[in-house]
C-alpha cells in the first residue's frame, strides 16, 4: 500500500515481476467503496487482505484470489464454464526461481469439469471429476478424518475448496515445478513440514500410463490390462510392458444388433474432456441415451449421493484405473457377441472354482451364533489362549470349529493372522488349500528373474545375493515375489567384473 503524493488520496497495491509492473488493486477503480481507513492485514488463514479497518469481510483485495503455487484451507479454485479456469495454482519455474512455471493445478471445464495437473495443455495427472462425495481419482477423500472437501457447481462456474476439521491442523498443498502436488502438514514435534501425500502417487496416477481402452491396477501383475472386449493394439510391445499404445476393440460396435454394457466397479472414471453430462437423468435414462448414440462408449451416474445425473463418454476410454475401495461404477459398451463370450467365460470360471472348492465363504456373526446355539456350553470343545472353541454345524451339514476371542485373552489380531498364515501352509488330507496354476508359477519365476537382473545389472550398486533359495523368496498377497534376506549379499561397483572373498558361504 502506498500514496504517490503527500496530498493524494489515490491508493494502490502494486506488483512487479520480470520487469512487468501492474496494479493489483487501485482505489480509483470504477467500483466506489466508502471507506475511511484502509489497512493491509494478514489473517490467521494466511489470506493477505486489503480492507476497511472496521470491516471483517467484503475485502477490497485478497491474496486468496492469486493462489501462486500453494493451496490453503479456505482458498477456492475456480473455473468459468465458458471461459475456463481463472483461479488456479501455478508452479514455480524451479525450486530456486519463484517466477511463473509451466505446470498448473486447475479445474478443466472441457466436457464435464475435472481437477487436473497440466504442463501447458498436456495433462500430467487427473484427480478426476466430482461425483458428489469426492474426485473419482482420489478415493481417500471420502473417508478423510481431518479435512472436508466441497465443490460448488452452478450454471456459470465451478469452485473447489477444502477446510480442516480442527484449527490445530496446519496444512497446505504445494505444486512443485515438475507438476507434483504434495500435501504438507506442520508437525510441532519436529518443528517442520511433514509430507503426507502426493499426486501422482504411483504409475497408475500418471495420465494414460496404460494407453487408451485399458485399466490400471497397482495391485495386479501386470498392472495394465485391456478392458474386456478389447485387445492390445501392438501385441509385442504390450508383452514387453510398453502399454502406451493402448487397446482396440475385438469386435466393432453395431447399433442395429443389440450392443450391451459391462459394469466395472470401484473405478476412477475416465477423462471427461470429451464427455457429455446431464444433471437430472436417471441411470436407466442414461443407458438409453447412450444406446441411441452409436459413438457412445460408456456411461455412469453423475452424482452418486442421489443416484442422479448422467455422464456419457464417446469413442475411446482414456485414463481409467481401479481403486480397492471408494471408487465408482461405470458401464462400458460392448458388442453383443463379446458380451456373450464374457458371460460364458464367467459361468465356466464360476463352475470350475466351485468344483475345485476354491470359493471362499464368509459368514456373518448371526450365522455363527445360530450354528453354535448362541455359543452354548454344549457346543464348546475346549479353550486355549485365544479363547473358547466351539463345534459348529452349518446348514449343509458341514462341521467346522469356531474360535471366539475371550475378553480376558492376551492374544489378538497378530496371533489370529499367524494362525491363518500357518493353516494356509498345511497340506493334509483334512485341510484344503488352493494350489497355484502354471500361469501363476511362471509369473513368479519371471518376477524372481527380473529381480535378479535388477540386482546384477540394472542397480547402481551391483549386488550378488549368495543365498538365494525358496525360503528367501517371499510372496505378497498378490503372489508377487520379493527377494529377501541380504545378510550374505556382496556388493560390487558398476565397473567391477570379479572380486575375491576370504569366506565361503551361501547356496
Amino acid at each position: 500500500m502506498f500514496t504517490p503524493k503527500a496530498n493524494s488520496k489515490q491508493k494502490r497495491v502494486k506488483k512487479t515481476q520480470e520487469r512487468k509492473t501492474g496494479d493489483i488493486w487501485n482505489s480509483n477503480s470504477s467500483r466506489t467503496v466508502a471507506v475511511k481507513t484502509v489497512v493491509v492485514q494478514l489473517l490467521d488463514s494466511g489470506n493477505l487482505v486489503v480492507k476497511d479497518v472496521n470491516s471483517t469481510q467484503n475485502f477490497l483485495w485478497e491474496s486468496f484470489d492469486y493462489p501462486g503455487d500453494t493451496f490453503l484451507p479456505g482458498m477456492k479454485l475456480k473455473s468459468n464454464l465458458v471461459t475456463g479456469p481463472y483461479r488456479y495454482l501455478t508452479s514455480w519455474r524451479s525450486p530456486q526461481d519463484p517466477a511463473e512455471g509451466e505446470c498448473s493445478y486447475k479445474i478443466d471445464t472441457h466436457g464435464f469439469p475435472q481437477l487436473v495437473t497440466a504442463n501447458g495443455a498436456i495433462f500430467l495427472y487427473r484427480a478426476g471429476s466430482w461425483n458428489g462425495f469426492l474426485f473419482t481419482g482420489v478415493s481417500w477423500q471420502r473417508v478423510h478424518r481431518v479435512m472436508n472437501f466441497s465443490v460448488i457447481f452452478t450454471d456459470k462456474e465451478i469452485s473447489y475448496q477444502y477446510e480442516t476439521l480442527s484449527s490445530s491442523i496446519i496444512t497446505r498443498v504445494v505444486l512443485d515445478p515438475n507438476g507434483i502436488s504434495q500435501r504438507l502438514q506442520w508437525t510441532d514435534k519436529t518443528q517442520d513440514w511433514a509430507a503426507l501425500a502426493k499426486r501422482p502417487a504411483d504409475q497408475c496416477d500418471a495420465y494414460t500410463f496404460c494407453g487408451i481402452n485399458s485399466n490400471c491396477n497397482m495391485n495386479d501383475f501386470p498392472i495394465c490390462v485391456c478392458l474386456e472386449g478389447f485387445r492390445p493394439k501392438f501385441q509385442l510391445k504390450w508383452e514387453a510392458s510398453d502399454w502406451s499404445g493402448g487397446c482396440v476393440r475385438k469386435t466393432h460396435l453395431n447399433c442395429l444388433h443389440g450392443d450391451g454394457f459391462l459394469p466395472y466397479t470401484n473405478m476412477k472414471l475416465p477423462d471427461t474432456s470429451s464427455s457429455w453430462y446431464n444433471k437430472i437423468l436417471s441411470l436407466e435414462e442414461c443407458k438409453t441415451m447412450c444406446l441411441k448414440n452409436c459413438s457412445c462408449s460408456a456411461y455412469a451416474t453423475l452424482d452418486i449421493r442421489y443416484g442422479s445425473g448422467c455422464l456419457l463418454w464417446f469413442d475411446d476410454i482414456v485414463d481409467m484405473r481401479i481403486h480397492q475401495d471408494q471408487g465408482q461404477d461405470i458401464y462400458i459398451r460392448l458388442a453383443s457377441s463379446e458380451l456373450g463370450h464374457i458371460k460364458k467365460l464367467f459361468l465356466w470360471k464360476h463352475k470350475k472354482e466351485k468344483e475345485d472348492g476354491e470359493l471362499a465363504t464368509i459368514f456373518d456373526f448371526s450365522t455363527i451364533t445360530n450354528a453354535t446355539n448362541n455359543f452354548s456350553v454344549r457346543n464348546k470343545l475346549g479353550e486355549g489362549g485365544f479363547g473358547p472353541v466351539y463345534k459348529d454345524v452349518m446348514v449343509d451339514g458341514q462341521e467346522i470349529a469356531v474360535k471366539r476371542l475371550s475378553k480376558t485373552s492376551g492374544q489378538g489380531t497378530e496371533e489370529f493372522k499367524n494362525e491363518v498364515k500357518l493353516m494356509a501352509t498345511l497340506q493334509h488330507h483334512t485341510t484344503r488349500s488352493k494350489l497355484l496354476d502354471w500361469t501363476k508359477r511362471l509369473e513368479i519365476i519371471d518376477g524372481i528373474a527380473r529381480g535378479l537382473l535388477y540386482l546384477h545389472q540394472d542397480s547402481t550398486l551391483r549386488i550378488i545375493h549368495r543365498d538365494l533359495k525358496t525360503s528367501n523368496i517371499l510372496l505378497d498377497i498378490h503372489m508377487i515375489p520379493k527377494i529377501s534376506d541380504f545378510g550374505l549379499a556382496r556388493s560390487f561397483m558398476g565397473d567391477q567384473a570379479e572380486a575375491n572373498t576370504n569366506r565361503v558361504m551361501g547356496t
